[in-house]
């Protein structure tokens, strides 16, 4: 495994706020990653990156935004590896939340130098997700999935108080009435590559979360070695804290 730091840091909403410098941009720019590819997870679409990716396009990076189609893991992933060939060299490959596994197998694309996961899963190859959560306390979210037929979605009261509690309510509800419902046997599909096994990686882990169990969180990021941040956030950390989360994604664009 490659050697990586393993820093630990708290940010606060008003610590998240802090920015890059000059020269660490201007750095960025000319010898680290300029392309940037995220991706979404459950209960959410594409635009749940709209506060970072303008940021990110701010310090002049090439941001794209995969719309997953929350099918099955391998559809996913195509997603993903599409967009990744489509660019023109060193790339910071992000996922928040169930995106997490459809980094750490598209991950392994050689256009990727860095992969960034936002509360995210991180398995190994070919680990039962589920039986591993299950050696945490199951967070509150999972209770609000509800099903129409084969289609997941999250109930409007545990979107709003266990997906994106930080988050003013008006502006949840928005979100929750664009949220993408996802087909159940998703949620069964393991990853075959454990990209973090071989690219340098940074962890967001939100310390108020409802949906991941932040204990979770820390045990993943541990196991891979990445570069770690606490987030003071509910699962949402993209949209309550997007200054903190295009800061990582910076940090892994300049050094990776």
């Amino acid at each position: 495994m490659i050697s990586r730091r393993n820093v630990v840091l708290t940010l606060s909403a008003g610590a998240g706020a802090a920015v890059v410098s000059p020269a660490a941009v201007a750095a960025t720019r000319q010898t680290g990653a300029r392309n940037v590819v995220l991706a979404h997870g459950l209960f959410a679409d594409g635009s749940s990156w709209s506060e970072v990716i303008g940021r990110l396009q701010t310090e002049g990076l090439n941001v794209t935004s995969v719309q997953n189609p929350l099918t099955r893991l391998s559809e996913a992933v195509a997603s993903v590896q599409q967009v990744l060939a489509r660019q023109d060299g060193p790339t910071v490959l992000a996922g928040h939340s169930f995106a997490g596994m459809i980094i750490s197998e598209a991950g392994v694309h050689l256009n990727v130098s860095a992969l960034v996961y936002v509360a995210a899963r991180a398995p190994d190859a070919g680990e039962d997700y589920a039986a591993l959560a299950g050696r945490f306390p199951a967070p509150p979210a999972s209770a609000g999935i509800v099903y129409d037929g084969d289609q997941g979605r999250l109930s409007e009261a545990a979107f709003l108080r266990d997906f994106g509690g930080d988050l003013p309510p008006a502006r949840a509800r928005v979100l929750y009435a664009a949220q993408q419902p996802f087909q159940r046997a998703l949620l069964a599909d393991r990853t075959t590559q454990a990209a973090w096994r071989s690219r340098p990686s940074w962890y967001a882990v939100s310390t108020e979360d409802r949906t991941i169990n932040p204990d979770l969180q820390r045990f993943m990021a541990n196991r891979m070695g990445a570069t770690t941040v606490e987030l003071r956030a509910s699962h949402l950390s993209l949209i309550s804290q997007p200054d903190a989360v295009a800061r990582l994604i910076l940090d892994a664009a300049r050094t990776a």
